[in-house]
């Protein structure tokens, strides 16, 4: 997502108190290999795209599945604005994407308010499923969530639907009917299903990025995206008998005291019993931290934001906690960067974690120095989405200052650029792959494209 103060001019301002370049000289040992030469890793150079769209490796192509304002819904309507966290499906005919569309309420293309769909009239965000044949050729698209606010990312779940995430803490007034900042559920097969949208507010109430779930205890792992103080990372926690299945998350919401079903709780890090006021702590790939969880006093923030229940020395705190996926028995999520002027103690732009629920440890396992100039390519900065590769290591969506990229980042944590933002500077958002590898989403947010990638995903990578 992007901030109301761009990193761009919290680059600049740091740069012109003399910070900016603070970690410029030792960047080899704070970045890792945040900083490796693309030749290093990946699928080789990318080619520069003629049309000016996406550029890719050479024998990568791309189709453009959905573009706002120009391909149309099926109730007649153009595709919304600023698409975001997306996750794919497999159905008979091919798949369907549920894509989220991150509508504050001043993009030209919200998504459209259809009767029985809509939670609430006076916001303008939701989502649309995109279905696509076998080859990412677009076939129809159609709203399944409306009247939601600020949909960033959000998590699949092992009984196939999706968790689309509010980035809000927006009360109503005299725009909006209701509380907004709550997490819903999207059936991407049955669309009565997605009747009458019910917030999943057990789950909390704040300005959720992520979710991701463990599909073997059902537990969901929140990241929030907050400052003023800094953000949180959640857990939540099933009652006894909940079983993970469709519909269980709905019966449980609708259930007598389901506003605070479970239990809802914040992470707590140390390191030799030293307890871990920020993740910016950590600097060197490989730090690890104990974990802790700290219960929620009021999940719903009746009147007071849940981040500033805690005090500093009950809870670990991190800028920019983004996207998260659920892979090798645990949890990738990101920090996007840090800043001494946003409460940060060191400065990044951008670290990866692992969340290992049977150690109960957090690992550091990629951190990208501050990027002295985002217009040189190789230098990434701000990872937001991520998702795990079929093909091994991760996918970063950049949604830095300068170049946009995709981002990979493999086994040995070395980083290589998989995609290039020709046509504007805004972030890449949403990178998710077929169960069978052969196809890659991903979403350019503005001017909001979908694009569907191909090419030799098995070649063996440099």
């Amino acid at each position: 997502m992007s901030t109301p103060l761009s990193r761009r001019n919290l680059l600049r301002a740091s740069t012109l108190g003399g910070l900016g370049i603070a970690f410029a000289g030792s960047a080899a040992a704070i970045a890792g290999p945040a900083y490796a030469h693309p030749k290093v890793a990946g699928y080789g150079p990318l080619v520069t795209d003629p049309a000016g769209v996406l550029s890719l490796p050479e024998g990568f192509s791309y189709r453009v599945v959905a573009e706002a304002g120009v391909s149309v819904l099926e109730s007649g309507e153009f595709t919304p604005s600023d698409a975001d966290g997306t996750a794919v499906f497999r159905t008979p005919g091919g798949y369907t994407l549920v894509n989220n569309h991150e509508i504050g309420g001043g993009e030209p293309y919200g998504v459209p308010a259809l009767p029985g769909l809509t939670f609430d009239p006076g916001a303008h965000g939701g989502t649309t499923n995109i279905d696509v044949d076998h080859h990412g050729n677009r076939v129809r698209e159609y709203v399944s969530l409306a009247g939601t606010h600020n949909n960033c990312a959000g998590g699949i779940t092992p009984w196939g639907t999706w968790l689309t995430c509010e980035e809000t803490e927006q009360r109503a007034n005299a725009v909006f009917q209701f509380d907004h900042g709550w997490v819903f559920e999207v059936d991407p097969h049955d669309r009565s299903a997605n009747l009458d949208p019910v917030p999943l507010k057990f789950l909390g109430r704040y300005a959720h990025e992520a979710v991701a779930v463990d599909p073997k205890t059902n537990e969901i792992y929140l990241t929030e995206d907050a400052s003023g103080p800094n953000g949180l990372y959640f857990r939540w926690v099933p009652p006894k008998h909940f079983k993970g299945r469709k519909g269980e998350l709905r019966k449980l919401a609708l259930s007598e005291g389901g506003d605070t079903a479970g239990t809802l709780q914040a992470l707590s890090a140390s390191l030799d019993g030293v307890h871990i006021t920020d993740l910016s702590q950590a600097l060197t790939p490989g730090t690890k931290y104990d974990v802790t969880w700290v219960d929620v006093p009021d999940r719903l923030a009746v009147t007071t934001s849940v981040r500033k229940q805690f005090t500093n020395d009950q809870v670990t705190r991190a800028r920019k906690l983004e996207g998260q996926w659920y892979g090798d028995k645990g949890v990738y999520f990101v920090s996007s960067y840090a800043r001494h002027s946003d409460g940060s103690l060191n400065e990044h732009d951008g670290q990866v974690w692992f969340y290992d629920p049977k150690r109960e440890t957090i690992e550091l396992v990629t951190i990208f120095g501050v990027n002295p100039d985002p217009s040189v390519e190789g230098a990434y900065d701000g990872p937001d989405n991520i998702t795990v590769s079929p093909y091994g290591g991760l996918i970063l969506a950049e949604d830095g200052e300068g170049l946009s990229h995709l981002v990979g980042v493999n086994d040995r944590g070395e980083t290589y650029p998989l995609g290039r933002n020709e046509a504007s500077e805004s972030e890449f958002t949403g990178p998710t792959f077929t169960e069978d590898g052969r196809i890659l989403f991903a979403n350019i947010q503005s001017p909001g494209l979908v694009f569907a990638i191909t090419g030799p995903w098995g070649r063996k990578q440099h």
